[in-house]
C-alpha cells in the first residue's frame, strides 16, 4: 500500500511539472560532437558563459546538471547550477560553441526552436553582449563571458546585461 501511495506522489510530481521547467538529459557519456565525458573536470582551460531563453517572453531554466553524468563523467560543456551559468573545463584548448552545448544538453537549437520552444521562421532572436547575433545559433562562439540571450518569438524586449559573474 505504501509503494503505491508513493507511485502517486511520483507520478503527481512528473505529471504536473510547471511549464517552462527544463531538465538536463542524461547523455550516456560517449563523446558528443567531438567533446568526450571525463571523470574529472578539465583544468588545462576553464572559462564560463551565460545563457538565459526566453519563450514569447518567458523564462526557460537551464537547469543544473546539463552534460554531468552522476557517477561517472562530466563533458566539457556543462552546467552546476539552474542559473544559465555554462561552464567550460576542458583538457584542452580550443573553440566551443552553442549548438555543442544544447547537443549536449540534448534540446534543439534551431532558427525556429530553441529548448522546446517553437516559432515561426523569422521570430528567434538571438543577442550576444547585448548586441544582436544574426548568424546560424548553433555557430555562436563561446567566448570567455559570452552573455548569450535568446528571444524565442514576441514580446521581444532589451536584454539586461548578465552581471552576476561572482569571480567566475
Amino acid at each position: 500500500m505504501r509503494f503505491a501511495v508513493l507511485l502517486v506522489y511520483a507520478f503527481a510530481a512528473i505529471a504536473f511539472t510547471p511549464s517552462g521547467a527544463a531538465f538536463a538529459a542524461q547523455p550516456s557519456g560517449k563523446p558528443i560532437d567531438g567533446i568526450p565525458c571525463q571523470s574529472t573536470e578539465g583544468v588545462l582551460f576553464h572559462t564560463h558563459q551565460h545563457l538565459a531563453i526566453y519563450d514569447h517572453g518567458n523564462a526557460v531554466e537551464v537547469p543544473a546538471g546539463v552534460g554531468i553524468v552522476p557517477g561517472k563523467c562530466l563533458y566539457w560543456l556543462h552546467t552546476h547550477t539552474p542559473n544559465g551559468l555554462i561552464h567550460i573545463e576542458a583538457s584542452k584548448y580550443r573553440d566551443f560553441t552553442l549548438g555543442e552545448f544544447f547537443d549536449i544538453w540534448g534540446e534543439p537549437l534551431t532558427r525556429t526552436s530553441a529548448a522546446g520552444a517553437r516559432i515561426a521562421p523569422g521570430q528567434l532572436r538571438v543577442y550576444l553582449g547585448g548586441r544582436r547575433f544574426d548568424g546560424d545559433p548553433r555557430k555562436l562562439l563561446l567566448a570567455f563571458h559570452a552573455d548569450i540571450v535568446i528571444e524565442a518569438g514576441p514580446p521581444y524586449f532589451k536584454p539586461s546585461p548578465f552581471t552576476a559573474w561572482m569571480g567566475n
